[in-house]
């Protein structure tokens, strides 16, 4: 059955040929091409003004994002064959990166297929689908993953709040073979215990996997504070690096209890110290017990998760990294990271920038921190460059 046509309006296509992959409501053509005469997740052909075929996109018409292309080529149909051959280009590419299969199998736009996300945890995957175009094209999607991974499971974690912008339930599901309750991976020779079913996103976080690598290199010997650990990604791999004691920050009492566990499976819990609450309050705390750190880490949640939210997200990171450079040793290094798709780099750096004077203290930049290469940058979506960080050394002034 033939796609219907979507067109858009003279000169809109620009982008599209540029590299794009999204379709804003107020650049179709609804005259010709009406919004309400489309479903919910539809394939169409995307036309430009004068006709001229752009691209195969799934649609949802309710949404000021209405579209997002996932072919440029008319003669392919999007089935279980165009999903296994994208599967494997992107497979290709993290097998050239990493030895071990715990990586981001999948990274949506980047790797030509919106909408959807893979984690890979060994033999089983975690999935997200975000958008209405993918849900509607699942049983393709798991056929798919069968066919180039050969996993011993599948677990669905549509649980994500992405999902409600596109009027989609969460659902945590089983598609393929039995998920355990818990899986043990390995990242820059630190082994983790994590909870695909009650982790946060798919129980990993694979994005700071580089960064991690960086800041081991000051830790030997250092005392490290880890602000917003989670269960220990960067903390637990400095106790493996060589710090002489690792304090971790939490505001989940359940995050803390398996950052424990995983300290005990490393053989480092003798380093560690937890401490659960509100990071802004136990930094006053730990500042006011005169507190100092070598080393401080800080990577919050997304201080900016809207456009709206920015001019307080930005006080929001100042506030934070000032507090992040009172508890520094005269001279201390200071990772600050951001997962805020809404804050630019510069932005961050103006944040460290102001904060140092405001101390008077001297701040200098000595590492810029991005998402791992399992997260690949696409060059005409910038919104798919999302992690952004700074390795600082901060200097007391005499």
């Amino acid at each position: 059955m033939p796609l219907q046509s979507l067109r858009l309006k003279k000169n809109e296509e620009k982008r599209l040929k540029n590299g794009h992959l999204w379709i804003y409501s107020n650049e179709v053509d609804t005259q010709q091409t009406p919004l309400k005469q489309f479903s919910i997740g539809e394939l169409v052909n995307v036309e430009a003004s004068t006709g001229k075929y752009l691209g195969t996109a799934y649609i949802n018409p309710n949404n000021l994002l209405c579209g997002r292309l996932i072919n440029r080529n008319p003669q392919i149909a999007i089935d279980r064959s165009f999903f296994v051959h994208r599967l494997n280009i992107a497979l290709s590419l993290r097998q050239r990166l990493f030895t071990q299969p715990f990586y981001r199998a999948v990274y949506g736009e980047s790797d030509g297929l919106p909408g959807l996300i893979v984690d890979r945890f060994g033999e089983h995957l975690a999935i997200q689908i975000t958008t209405a175009g993918m849900e509607l094209l699942k049983s393709a999607i798991i056929d798919a993953l069968l066919k180039v991974f050969s996993p011993t499971s599948i677990l669905i974690r549509n649980d994500t709040r992405a999902r409600q912008a596109e009027n989609l339930s969460d659902v945590v599901e089983q598609a393929h073979g039995i998920t355990p309750q818990t899986l043990t991976i390995t990242e820059n020779n630190t082994q983790f215990i994590i909870h695909p079913f009650s982790g946060q996103k798919t129980g990993w976080f694979f994005d700071h996997r580089v960064s991690r690598q960086q800041i081991a290199r000051y830790t030997e010997g250092k005392r490290v504070l880890d602000v917003f650990s989670y269960i220990g990604a960067f903390g637990l791999q400095m106790a493996n690096h060589g710090a002489s004691e690792v304090w971790c920050i939490d505001v989940s009492g359940k995050a803390l209890d398996e950052l424990q566990v995983n300290a005990q499976h490393n053989k480092v819990a003798d380093k560690v110290t937890c401490i659960e609450g509100d990071a802004f309050s136990a930094m006053t705390e730990l500042k006011q017990q005169n507190e100092k750190f070598d080393l401080v880490i800080v990577d919050p949640p997304a201080f900016i998760k809207k456009r709206k939210d920015h001019r307080a997200g930005l006080k929001a990171y100042q506030k934070i990294n000032e507090a992040a450079m009172r508890l520094l040793s005269k001279d201390g290094i200071l990772l600050s990271a951001s997962c805020s798709m809404h804050l630019k780099t510069s932005e961050l750096q103006d944040c460290l920038r102001a904060g140092s004077r405001h101390l008077d203290k001297t701040l200098q930049i000595i590492e810029q921190c991005h998402q791992g290469p399992d997260h690949p940058i696409h060059p005409a979506i910038e919104e798919t460059r999302y992690i952004k960080g700074f390795i600082s050394r901060v200097l007391t002034n005499r």
